[in-house]
């Protein structure tokens, strides 16, 4: 691939009316997942376009204007911050937690520039790293069916225990003031439109090609939501009573060490994440990335990002595939582009009813993206197993990929109350996968390339 011919280089830049064309394609292209990890967490969709352009234009100043890469919401802070925030009540919470991923980011970056990357290799081999994120996507998929195939409804709260036992579907809340029960209930009007959205979805990563194929999921969304708006479950009330320009609203950190210990461990995905991002798109522009800038500019400029957006109230960023696709498509690496669609993002951060548009979308359209999204980031996780041929005859390998999918997927609590500290679910599985690939021994696989040797 690194030997096709490069269109536009990193410091090219094109003229107007072609810039403005290329930089909208890189925004449709990060958009659908940019703005789904907040719908998802309950953070602010406007506040996480805004962060993530203003966290891209800082990674580009920070890498020299040498890597091209848009830094948009990470998927793998959704779990954590679901549930540190518990429905919106501690979003505070769990931004200070976010905070301190992009300064761990810092410290990182740090230690790779005063000892280079051997340790990291280390600490996080593929067997470790694949097995988390297969998780990251498992522990999401009853979340996904549940958006697609589910809805709220209020009913006459009963007045027996018999009418009460009777009651059809999950109670979230009773009101007594109204005498009104909201009952979590399936329905199979949500999960039509979830499964049209999805099959949008999938032929448009199959079969499309050019453009649309490299934005299925927005491919996807748009389509489930003319769906949905033809069938009446799309509500404009607060389109219309919107302002067109709008300064979107900012959430603080607020101190938290529970919220910390539950999003720290996240930090070793998401530095193999962003390790693999940035040699992928070394190999793509057929230069080493990790030697100039430097792998630590980049960690450096990704940790900025996530502070920047933890400070005003968006999701932690990481570098975004997606638009890396774009890039190899079409041979243009101009960081001039990349900027263009990093102002368009703050710009369209302003834009009240655009903003309002967003949370017009059914929650069965996300559902019907999120099983495909999840979906796909559990089978990058199998992905990474298989191209890095882990022997699962090795008992060694077996033992530490079977305990962080169990415990990962199987949502354990580690509760520590005298000193106020939670692991759950990916985070735990995590500090637990890299603890076992630390201490269990190598022997098997010693014993096995001796023999190979003899």
């Amino acid at each position: 691939m690194n030997q096709q011919k490069i269109i536009m280089d990193v410091h090219d830049r094109p003229k107007a009316v072609k810039w403005m064309l290329l930089s909208f394609q890189h925004l449709f292209a990060m958009f659908g997942a940019t703005i789904l990890v907040p719908l998802l967490t309950g953070l602010s969709p406007a506040i996480a376009l805004m962060s993530s352009g203003v966290g891209t234009l800082a990674y580009l100043i920070v890498t020299r204007g040498k890597i091209p890469a848009y830094l948009g919401s990470s998927f793998a802070f959704i779990v954590p911050i679901v549930s540190v925030s518990q429905g919106g009540k501690h979003v505070g919470e769990a931004l200070f937690g976010c905070l301190l991923v992009g300064i761990t980011y810092g410290v990182v970056a740090l230690v790779v520039y005063r000892h280079g990357i051997r340790w990291l290799d280390k600490l996080l081999p593929p067997v470790v790293i694949g097995s988390v994120v297969i998780v990251i996507g498992l522990a999401l998929a009853g979340t996904a069916v549940d958006m697609a195939s589910k809805t709220d409804i209020t009913v006459q709260m009963p007045q027996t225990a018999e009418e009460w036992a009777a009651v059809n579907g999950t109670i979230k809340e009773v009101n007594p003031e109204n005498s009104t029960v909201t009952v979590h209930v399936y329905s199979l009007k949500n999960f039509i439109v979830a499964l049209v959205t999805l099959g949008i979805a999938i032929v448009a990563n199959l079969f499309c090609r050019g453009f649309l194929r490299n934005i299925p999921i927005l491919v996807g969304m748009i389509g489930g939501y003319l769906v949905s708006l033809m069938m009446g479950m799309v509500d404009f009330t607060a389109v219309y009573n919107a302002e067109w320009l709008s300064v979107p609203d900012m959430t603080m950190p607020v101190v938290s060490w529970n919220a910390a210990m539950v999003m720290l461990p996240v930090t070793l995905v998401v530095l193999a994440e962003h390790i693999g991002h940035l040699l992928v798109q070394g190999d793509i522009m057929g230069r080493n990335l990790a030697e100039d800038p430097g792998l630590h500019r980049s960690l450096l400029g990704d940790g900025i990002a996530t502070s920047i957006a933890s400070m005003i109230g968006g999701p932690p960023t990481t570098t975004y595939g997606e638009n890396i696709g774009v890039m190899a498509m079409t041979r243009i690496f101009s960081v001039w582009v990349i900027g263009g669609t990093a102002v368009l993002a703050v710009l369209f951060s302003f834009v009240g009813k655009i903003s309002a548009l967003i949370q017009t979308i059914p929650t069965p359209v996300m559902g019907g993206v999120s099983i495909l999204l999840f979906g796909i980031i559990a089978s990058a996780g199998l992905r990474m197993l298989i191209e890095n041929r882990i022997d699962f005859n090795d008992r060694r390998n077996l033992v530490i990929a079977a305990v962080i999918l169990v415990i990962g997927v199987g949502g354990a609590l580690l509760r520590l109350a005298n000193i106020h500290l939670e692991l759950e679910g990916m985070a735990l599985s995590t500090v637990i996968g890299v603890l076992l690939n630390l201490v269990l021994p190598k022997q098997d696989q010693e014993n096995q390339e001796a023999v190979k040797a003899a």
